[in-house]
């Protein structure tokens, strides 16, 4: 093989070469970003769950004391009904 070809065989190869390069950091960079991404819905993700937990116990103790306070205003109206009971029988 002549030396030119020989040297434009080898230009040839190093082109292929570099754009298989390029292609791979290319990739690699795609991939690091959509790391990153991902990185960061997790992250959310991880927020969104401390804050609907926080907002659940804070709606359970409400229900709880909304549960309380119904038993307190029900055990007056029986105390309430007995009272004008007692007094409408006398």
């Amino acid at each position: 093989m002549p030396a030119g070809a020989t040297v434009k065989s080898a230009m040839d190869e190093l082109r292929r070469a570099l754009v298989d390069l390029d292609q791979a950091l290319d990739l690699r960079f795609e991939r690091e970003r959509d790391s990153a991404e991902l990185e960061g819905e997790v992250r959310r993700t991880h927020a969104d769950r401390s804050r609907l937990a926080q907002e659940l116990d804070q709606s359970e103790f409400r229900a709880n004391r909304l549960e309380e306070v119904n038993r307190e205003v029900s055990r007056r109206l029986v105390t309430a009904m007995e009272t004008i009971r007692a007094v409408l029988d006398r």
